[in-house]
């Protein structure tokens, strides 16, 4: 079980909302783990169970239907999720997809989007990736052309979290290619457009309950409405949010990796080797004491950044560098509570396994940990 209760962040109305989501996730997600990961991706039936329980989109403001409640609901939601196991795609839409809508799209396009995305009858992905254009936005080459009141898309997208469920479609695109990133633009895409086509699921070493997919724009037209915000002004958008996603990656691999810390804590004391338990090993116990100790610097640093990040002062820097810290510490980590799980660790039967090969993504998406550092590196 996850101990945050001591936290600063929560006080009791927190605390209870976090026994509300526990109990939720025991009952309803849990047991649908290997159904989930044999599938490929989250039932809908199950999203809709989450907008149900009012789990989605906790910052959705009362206009549309929401509580508008600040980001340390939605990292308790995080961290209850992640600590069970749950691939990020969830929490995609309440942490990285929503706010892009609710911050610069048109009061028309929230009301007809926003109550599903937080009643689950809507799931939405943001389409940035493509074959050619990883952390580096600036290479996008999908594009979408003015064409009376539509804009027509061509392009493709690759590593779409969501990207089977999806119905809306938060798509980047060059509408001015010739002006490089100040040519960038985001376009809300229907995925019953014309045009419109999902590749395959792409089969990855982890996060396989995470439905990533191919995406496809043949000539897809959709109303000029479509357009979040102002032409041309996307990747300052991008650049603006991005620092709740890499605050969102972080609390994934900060809780993934308590995770996984607990997993080799309780198997160590119930292994035995030359007649005595493995955590009796001198080797054993310095090794848990590393992650031990780097668990409470990272939880003390994450209630640090969300802090921050709920008055409005989180960096662009500041959370490149918790994005990059705290995925490579989840990585060792993960990797020694493996190793002390001996042949064991490699079994997919054991929770550690699938611990494991799902944290090797988040050194990669969000920015890769070079990326990060690169950031970092420009604010000297």
């Amino acid at each position: 079980m996850l101990e945050r209760d001591a936290s600063h962040l929560f006080d009791e109305d927190l605390r209870l909302f976090r026994q509300t989501v526990r109990r939720f996730v025991e009952r309803e997600f849990s047991p649908r783990v290997e159904e989930f990961e044999d599938a490929g991706k989250v039932a809908r039936d199950f999203w809709l169970k989450m907008g149900e329980a009012g789990f989605l989109c906790p910052g959705i403001p009362e206009e549309f239907g929401g509580l508008g409640l600040d980001f340390r609901f939605n990292a308790i939601l995080n961290e209850e999720l992640t600590y069970a196991m749950m691939s990020d795609s969830v929490t995609l839409q309440s942490d990285i997809t929503m706010p892009y809508l609710l911050h610069y799209a048109s009061d028309e396009l929230n009301a007809r989007w926003l109550p599903g995305m937080l009643s689950g009858e809507t799931v939405s992905a943001i389409a940035m990736t493509e074959p050619g254009a990883g952390s580096d936005l600036q290479g996008v080459r999908t594009t979408a052309r003015r064409d009376g009141d539509e804009y027509v898309i061509n392009g493709s997208k690759t590593f779409i979290t969501n990207g089977q469920n999806a119905d809306v479609i938060i798509t980047v695109c060059k509408t001015e290619p010739e002006l490089g990133a100040k040519g960038t633009s985001l376009i809300l895409v229907e995925a019953d457009r014309a045009g419109f086509e999902r590749g395959r699921n792409l089969d990855k070493v982890g996060q396989w309950m995470a439905d990533t997919s191919e995406l496809f724009f043949n000539d897809v037209r959709v109303p000029a409405g479509n357009l979040i915000g102002q032409e041309n002004r996307g990747f300052i958008y991008l650049v603006s949010e991005l620092a709740q996603e890499r605050l969102s990656i972080s609390i994934t691999a900060q809780t993934a990796a308590q995770r996984a810390y607990d997993e080799a804590v309780a198997f160590t004391r119930e292994r035995k080797a030359f007649g005595k338990a493995i955590i009796d090993f001198q080797n054993t116990r310095f090794t848990l004491a590393d992650i031990k100790a780097k668990l409470q610097v990272g939880w003390a640093h994450l209630d640090w950044a969300i802090e921050r990040h709920v008055r409005g002062e989180l960096t662009a820097e500041e959370a490149a560098a918790s994005k990059y810290w705290h995925t490579e510490m989840q990585w060792l980590a993960c990797d020694a509570a493996l190793q002390l799980h001996g042949g064991a660790g490699y079994m997919n039967e054991y929770p550690i396994a699938r611990i494991w090969r799902d944290a090797r993504v988040r050194r990669i998406y969000g920015g890769s940990s070079e990326i990060m550092r690169e950031l970092v590196g420009r604010s000297l």
